[in-house]
């Protein structure tokens, strides 16, 4: 017993043990996998994630849950896609209602949101709070603790007024406002209506119509419509 005791003490405590189940792209990357790409996870089962490893500390270990590119995903879709995702991982993607949900109910995770303008302006913001609740309870929205990123434009804060609320989509409406916000803008965890709207219509840049493209309104308003939107979240350190 004395020899084994020594054996291991001898092993170096730095080598990666592949997680044969991982919960999310940290656990990939733990598992010795450090480039950025399409991995699977485990959330209700096996899900084909886009995993972005970055370049730096504060770029890396990201589980991309959503992302708009280029609009060749139509994002006006009912209850049952947005429960369970659809798109692909590489391009645009929505991971699923129950996904984030599960992902999120097992560590304390963070978000980091990207952004990009027509014009090559380039923004991103972090929550330090970020979990999605149950189907039973609408699956409503946990996020607190902006900040902006440390290079870029400054974005602001346009999600925490969404703190708290159910998701809607046109065929389930469970926002506050009296009109069906999903019906007019897509699906999102609505107030009235909103202050962001990522999944909106994929347009080119200023738009003649408030609210119906892709909106950061604290960073390009209502009437400016993003070339791209990302959501990724990571475990807390």
């Amino acid at each position: 017993m004395t020899g084994f005791i020594l054996l291991l003490a001898l092993i170096p405590a730095a080598i990666c043990v592949p997680v044969s189940r991982p919960d999310d792209c940290t656990d990939v990357y733990n598992g010795g996998s450090e480039y950025s790409g399409v991995y699977s996870i485990y959330t209700t089962g096996r899900v084909r994630v886009y995993c972005d490893m970055g370049s730096d500390e504060e770029s890396v270990k990201w589980t991309v849950i959503q992302r708009r590119k280029d609009g060749t995903v139509n994002f006006f879709r009912g209850w049952d896609q947005y429960r369970t995702g659809f798109g692909e991982p590489s391009g645009e993607f929505w991971l699923g209602l129950e996904n984030i949900h599960v992902l999120t109910q097992t560590k304390s995770y963070e978000l980091r949101v990207d952004m990009e303008d027509f014009e090559g302006n380039k923004a991103y913001v972090y929550y330090s709070t970020f979990s999605v609740g149950p189907e039973e309870d609408g699956y409503r929205l946990q996020v607190g603790g902006f900040r902006n990123g440390r290079r870029g434009d400054v974005a602001g804060d346009s999600f925490t007024v969404h703190d708290g609320m159910k998701f809607s989509t046109f065929d389930k409406d469970q926002d506050t406002d009296g009109r069906n916000c999903a019906e007019l803008y897509h699906a999102w965890w609505y107030t009235g209506c909103f202050a962001d709207n990522p999944n909106g219509v994929y347009l080119w840049g200023r738009t003649s119509t408030s609210g119906i493209g892709i909106n950061w309104t604290t960073w390009r308003g209502h009437k400016y419509s993003l070339k791209s939107f990302e959501m990724k979240i990571r475990p807390k350190e």
